[in-house]
């Protein structure tokens, strides 16, 4: 399944954020798979396209970070799929 993750970085700690990915990377489990992501141009959240089957490995992923971030993690699917079983409909 696909999800977009919306991470909003707690009391501005950017900074904190990016230092500790530069030391330990992603720190996410392994079958949690990142596929891309985006920075709002204000560095309040970052917007993640992530893929799992198991929604457990999201709350490992989740306590590496949670000192520093918040998560709002949302289930998706992508537009094309949804128009193709939608039509279907008529």
């Amino acid at each position: 399944m696909l999800f977009m993750v919306i991470e909003s970085f707690r009391d501005g700690k950017v900074k904190e954020v990016y230092r500790r990915y530069k030391e330990k990377g992603r720190i996410m489990p392994e079958g949690l798979k990142y596929l891309d992501s985006w920075v709002e141009v204000n560095f309040d959240r970052c917007f993640q396209l992530m893929e799992c089957d198991d929604l457990l490995l999201f709350q490992q992923w989740v306590v590496q970070w949670q000192d520093l971030v918040s998560f709002e993690i949302i289930p998706i699917v992508p537009s094309k799929e949804t128009t193709e079983k939608i039509t279907q409909m008529f």
